[in-house]
């Protein structure tokens, strides 16, 4: 493990001719966002600094585990800290948009949880105070920076699958421990910008803009248990302004079966081949040219990094790779993705995934663009 280690902070300290210059990084909600914290130890170009949240129980047990950092209820203060360079934000989704905002406000760039936003009027909001501010902003999009995931869309750029021809992703987990943790899930979001943003936005992430969706959706009996206020089971299709398909789907009530379907997958069905990403497995399936099936499953060396444990869960090693991704990024000016831009235009894919459910008919992306400001 040690040896993965030096060696993914030595091919970091090729990618950047800014090593000694680690950014600050604050955190804001301390549930998901004490991982990051922990995570934080396994990255070279940013260092953890400070952490918040409203709960004083959150805020004892990071303490706990990472005595050395400030910390505090108040928001505000966290932002004054000229020690925080990036505000990362785990707070619940309602309150994204208006956090985003009090960071670019007080000069601090940002790494945001997906969905970054889940309304129309905060996309809005936080795309006119980015440009006032020239603040940047990455969508911590977990999956596209876990280890399959990262490997599979290494070969698609070096052309190993050709022209795609069909995207297929999902995402299904049985979710009434997150309504336990997070009883604002069934009343104040919908499951679209929840767990649909993981497949949605690996699909935008290929496809490239979406020009068009049709979706159903269903409330499955542990949604209506827990008193969900919208649907939990979702099939979208997909279509591209290049006009490439893809489909998309989520169950988050479901009676899983591991070893028959993983968590999140992405399949890709290319001219010259097809591959299939793998989590919370860290399986990479593939084809050859010559029509063999390769199954790269580096998970006994890497579970350490991705998972900081034998069980599988939470998403250290994934948390760790974007935020020196984003960190390499802003020092030395270079693009990086999913940004503010893209990420609003794929909140819009996700609305119109959210209308089209309610009217049970096709909905354009190309109106919601223009009515969040990012398309005259």
């Amino acid at each position: 493990m040690k040896e993965f280690l030096n060696k993914k902070i030595e091919e970091r300290r090729k990618s950047s001719s800014s090593v000694g210059s680690r950014k600050g990084i604050g955190v804001a909600g301390l549930h998901e966002g004490r991982t990051l914290l922990v995570a934080l130890s396994r990255t070279t170009l940013a260092r953890a600094v400070a952490g918040c949240d409203l709960e004083e129980n959150k805020i004892a047990a990071a303490r706990k585990e990472m005595p050395d950092l400030f910390y505090t209820r108040s928001y505000k203060e966290m932002l004054s800290r000229d020690d925080v360079d990036i505000v990362a934000i785990y707070t619940p989704d309602a309150v994204h948009g208006q956090n985003i905002v009090e960071a670019f406000e007080a000069g601090k760039d940002v790494i945001c949880t997906k969905p970054f936003v889940n309304s129309m009027a905060d996309a809005q909001k936080v795309l006119e105070v980015a440009r006032r501010t020239q603040r940047k902003l990455l969508v911590g999009q977990s999956t596209r920076f876990f280890e399959p995931f990262i490997r599979q869309r290494r070969a698609y750029e070096k052309g190993h699958y050709g022209e795609l021809e069909l995207v297929d992703a999902h995402y299904i987990h049985r979710m009434d421990w997150f309504y336990e943790k997070s009883p604002w899930a069934a009343t104040d979001t919908d499951w679209i910008f929840l767990g649909m943003s993981h497949p949605i936005d690996l699909v935008r992430w290929y496809l490239g803009p979406i020009e068009e969706v049709h979706a159903y959706g269903y409330t499955s009996a542990l949604g209506k248990k827990c008193g969900l206020q919208s649907r939990d089971v979702y099939v979208v299709n997909l279509l591209s302004t290049s006009g490439k398909i893809a489909r998309a789907m989520g169950h988050y009530g479901i009676r899983e079966i591991p070893s028959a379907r993983n968590c999140i997958e992405l399949l890709l069905c290319g001219t010259s081949n097809s591959g299939l990403a793998q989590y919370h497995d860290m399986r990479y399936k593939y084809t050859n040219d010559d029509g063999t099936e390769v199954c790269e499953d580096p998970l006994y060396e890497l579970r350490h990094y991705y998972f900081n444990s034998e069980i599988h869960g939470m998403h250290y090693g994934e948390f760790a790779n974007y935020t020196d991704y984003f960190t390499d990024a802003l020092i030395n000016n270079k693009p990086y993705s999913p940004n503010l831009e893209e990420g609003i235009e794929t909140f819009c894919v996700m609305e119109a995934v959210r209308r089209s459910v309610q009217t049970g008919k096709p909905v354009a992306v190309e109106p919601l663009l223009r009515e969040v400001g990012l398309k005259p």
